[in-house]
């Protein structure tokens, strides 16, 4: 099996997506440190001080909005069969990821280098990058198929 370049990015933005998801879970069982570590809002690092319920649970949705990103990108590169609506969640995804990476620019220009920012933006554009090529591979298979 042949993989393009498209595909490739795809898999890659997966691969990221999961091991974000996989960083979110270790928030969990790191504790309040690991959860300031990483950024999370006050209210989540109060709530992992007390041992509430908020922390371990809306981080664990978010790890699983991670893994089906992951699900996407690999359905999306041909990897596991295809999932609903595929064309429709990769350009989402897309949009979200870019969205998320390009909003911090004011921020960064306004504020003193904030690296751990200047890198998540990055990372957050790489990765909707690697899901608009997907997307955009995705609209191209349906033409030459038709």
């Amino acid at each position: 099996m042949k993989i393009n370049i498209k595909s490739k990015l795809l898999i890659t933005g997966g691969v990221i997506a999961a091991a974000t998801a996989v960083w979110h879970l270790l928030c969990i069982v790191g504790g309040p440190s690991w959860y300031a570590f990483a950024r999370a809002p006050g209210i989540v690092i109060h709530s992992a001080k007390q041992g509430t319920l908020l922390a371990p649970l809306s981080t664990a949705v978010i790890a699983g909005l991670m893994f089906t990103c992951t699900a996407y990108a690999f359905s999306g590169a041909g990897l596991i069969k295809k999932i609903p609506l595929l064309k429709s969640a990769l350009v989402t995804i897309a949009f979200i990821c870019l969205v998320r990476a390009l909003i911090t620019l004011p921020y960064l220009v306004s504020s003193p280098l904030d690296v751990w920012e200047l890198v998540a933006s990055t990372g957050w554009f790489f990765v909707g990058v690697c899901f608009l090529m997907g997307a955009l591979e995705q609209f191209s298979v349906n033409k030459t198929t038709v």
